[in-house]
């Protein structure tokens, strides 16, 4: 981790939030990161962000690392983690950031954007576009591509996985805790071109079980200390929070439709396709109508990259996120020295905390 990549934590009665942070007091650009990472996957993009002046963030999400860890699936559905950054928000003392979510960091993004606007300078999402009714397979399953995932053989299409945990959740977590390294090595690999216009692996999952490859370490997307991170962080937690993210989708539907006149955007936003990512297709889709129908000031960036952009691609995700800044919101960027809502409640840095939810 970079020199100046600090620890910090932000604890409130509800929920306690470990995250790293770079960068002096400047307009808060908070890095969201999805399943199943850790802060940690925003180490290219933290001190690049904090030098240019921003206050550069990247929190673990409730059920990862040493943030809050809960033992109900239901304390995962978006509602929640959008009530948990709004509260790291308040604790930087700011009114409004910039959110980056990926993978399941993105969902919480569009959320806060969707029932949160006042809180939103912009929002930027790598891989997973906005989806207004809630990120839920039953919004997923009619925008996938039928040539690749005719419905009689793919009912669920590449989203499969996903009703997976729902019918059998203990045996989809018991194959990840079983060889957590071989896990990590798996899922954090670079982009495929040879992946493309064929069914994505995680469209097989309920008809085949899922199986963990034994892979080397793919050293494009992850160091041996990142590797090592990943390790100790889901072995000590486990799997359970992590994949309780999947478990509410009704919750996730529901909470979207509360804000239902607010589903247009008009905040600046930024969306980083993975052109090499089979299951977040959106390039050969509809996966991405519903955002480009809804967001009034959408800038789109395509990355020759794999599923994990950001680790696999940091220069060009963070040339795309510093050139989006500079054209749609300026005058946030000059401004990165001038948010003042109060003192800063970061505290001094820390390496641990005691886990709030457990």
């Amino acid at each position: 981790m970079a020199e100046n990549v600090h620890e910090f934590v932000a604890k409130s009665p509800r929920h306690t939030t470990f995250y790293l942070a770079a960068g002096a007091r400047g307009v808060p650009i908070v890095f969201l990161h999805g399943w199943p990472e850790l802060s940690r996957t925003w180490r290219r993009q933290l001190p690049v962000f904090g030098s240019l002046g921003f206050r550069a963030v990247a929190p673990d999400l409730r059920g990862y690392g040493r943030s809050s860890i809960y033992e109900r699936h239901e304390d995962y559905r978006l509602e929640l983690a959008v009530a948990d950054m709004l509260e790291l928000l308040d604790a930087l003392g700011a009114e409004k950031a910039v959110w980056v979510g990926h993978d399941w960091g993105a969902p919480v993004a569009w959320s806060i954007a969707q029932h949160h606007p006042e809180r939103c300078h912009g929002v930027a999402a790598l891989t997973v576009p906005y989806i207004p009714e809630g990120f839920a397979p039953a919004n997923l399953i009619p925008l996938a591509d039928r040539s690749i995932y005719p419905e009689d053989a793919f009912p669920a299409a590449q989203w499969d996985y996903q009703l997976a945990y729902e019918e059998n959740f203990s045996a989809a977590i018991a194959v990840f805790e079983e060889r957590v390294r071989a896990t990590v090595r798996a899922i954090f690999t670079a982009g495929d071109t040879t992946d493309i216009g064929k069914p994505a692996g995680l469209a097989f999952v309920r008809a085949r079980g899922r199986r963990i490859p034994d892979v080397e370490r793919d050293p494009r997307v992850l160091t041996e200390a990142d590797e090592n991170a990943y390790t100790a962080a889901l072995e000590r937690t486990g799997f359970f929070g992590p994949c309780s993210w999947y478990m509410n989708a009704d919750a996730n539907v529901r909470y979207a439709l509360e804000s239902k006149d607010r589903w247009h955007l008009t905040m600046p936003t930024l969306f980083v396709h993975a052109a090499f990512d089979a299951v977040c297709d959106t390039l050969t889709s509809r996966l991405a109508e519903p955002m480009r129908l809804h967001c009034r000031n959408l800038t789109e960036v395509v990355a020759r990259s794999g599923h994990s952009v950001a680790q696999e691609q940091p220069s060009l995700v963070n040339a795309a996120i510093a050139t989006w800044l500079a054209n749609e919101l300026p005058t946030v960027w000059e401004s990165t020295s001038a948010v003042t809502r109060g003192p800063s409640t970061d505290g001094a840095p820390s390496s641990a905390h005691p886990g709030a939810g457990r």
